[in-house]
């Protein structure tokens, strides 16, 4: 990896390069929104014929395929899985449920004065889809990401797409229990869950993570189907002074091997140890040519004048996944995705089977969002009650607010029910 010292000769590349760094904000790449925009267009319009023209041109998909997957498949798939598999599902189910029902939003009511209460609703969403990634990778992982929340909060219709699913993909909806699951992928799936065909009905909300033409598509649609959030490449930011270079260095390439375009950064002010995290990525990356390929085109070390500017570039970066050395630095985290504490909390571990959501925030839109939760399935209904006690303490208040904005309609509306408490 490059290293680049934010003082000195580097300074002005350094600066050059975080700047650039933070100005990714639009995670679309803008070069698959036309062919995105032609899919969905098609989709919306054509329904079922065009969506399987298009997912027998990219999903491979036969003439007489059936887009939809059995339940008997998916149960089938769940039983032939090797045991340690299944095992491994089992484990890190049990954790993302646990999880999710601790994150959970609570229904409540209170006296705000008295004669009125407030309160609000916790409602789930009537359906959502969840986009599961089969590319590079299978991603059976993803599946247990988006439906365990979903299930948590409620969520009645749960529908599930992917391209050419693995074996270890229909095992999981197998385990979980999915109902309805599609074999289609791209910015046509997504256009089918958004708007609906004759065969698949459409959704509320959208979510989960996919290409360059997912990501397009799910912009485009987003003003008529909720989505979740755009999701770019993979991110990992290291912020140490103390760490172990092996570990630190196991991560960095490890997240590297997602996507040629997986952005790579370790920050410190301890020059020796970004001398020797750079010597150890170059040697576990040897043999791992997606990573190598991703960390020569955006691997970066900055060594920086002190920790304090290690922490403001860090927050400045907003990652999706950030290790940090101890648990005191929570503290000064005020950007990030997810954060891992310690040497021993190798973020693969995070990817798979901790429990919290492995769908996160990037190209920094940790700054306003966290990663794909509970939360992402409800909506919060408010609540207020009156008594006449309650007009009584609040109309005056209420009738001066209307009058100052003009709206004696509404003055009148308070005034009225106020005359005879």
């Amino acid at each position: 990896m490059r290293i680049l010292r934010t003082t000195g000769r580097t300074t002005k590349q350094a600066q050059t390069l975080i700047a650039e760094l933070e100005r990714r904000r639009n995670s679309v790449d803008e070069r698959a929104v036309p062919v995105a925009r032609r899919i969905v267009d098609a989709v919306r319009d054509g329904g079922d014929s065009a969506l399987r023209r298009y997912a027998t041109r990219f999903d491979g998909i036969t003439k007489q395929s059936q887009l939809q997957i059995s339940s008997d498949e998916m149960k089938q798939a769940w039983r032939d899985a090797s045991p340690a598999f299944r095992s491994a599902v089992q484990v890190a189910a049990k954790n993302i449920r646990r999880f999710a029902q601790r994150q959970m939003p609570k229904s409540w009511t209170f006296e705000q004065v008295a004669g009125l209460t407030v309160g609000q609703q916790i409602r789930p969403l009537e359906s959502v889809g969840c986009y599961v990634p089969s590319g590079r990778y299978p991603l059976p992982s993803t599946m247990l990401m988006t439906v365990i929340p979903a299930q948590v909060a409620g969520v009645k219709r749960i529908v599930t797409v992917s391209p050419k699913p693995a074996p270890e993909t229909l095992a999981v909806a197998g385990f979980l229990g999915v109902t309805e699951f599609y074999r289609i992928g791209g910015a046509q799936a997504v256009a089918a869950l958004a708007y609906g065909t004759e065969s698949i009905a459409p959704v509320d909300k959208i979510v989960g993570p996919g290409n360059a033409f997912v990501t397009a598509a799910k912009k485009l649609v987003s003003f008529d189907c909720a989505i979740d959030m755009l999701a770019g490449p993979t991110e990992i930011v290291i912020t140490s002074e103390i760490g172990d270079a092996i570990f630190i260095a196991s991560d960095l390439v490890a997240q590297a091997e997602h996507d040629p375009d997986a952005l790579a950064v370790f920050i410190t002010s301890n020059a020796s140890l970004a001398e020797e995290v750079s010597a150890e990525v170059k040697r576990q990356a040897a043999g791992n040519s997606i990573a190598r390929e991703s960390i020569r085109n955006s691997g970066v070390i900055f060594v920086t004048d002190s920790v304090a500017e290690s922490h403001s570039l860090t927050n400045r970066l907003a990652p999706e996944h950030l290790t940090v050395d101890n648990e005191s630095d929570l503290e000064w985290v005020a950007n990030a995705g997810s954060v891992f504490v310690g040497r021993y909390s190798a973020q693969p571990l995070g990817d798979y089977i901790s429990g919290p959501n492995h769908t996160l925030p990037t190209g920094g839109l940790a700054r306003v969002r966290g990663g794909l939760s509970v939360s992402d399935f409800v909506k919060t209904i408010t609540i207020q009650k009156y008594q006449r006690q309650g007009i009584k303490s609040l109309a005056s208040a209420a009738i001066s607010l209307a009058e100052a904005e003009g709206l004696l309609g509404h003055a009148e509306a308070i005034r009225v029910r106020g005359k005879n408490v």
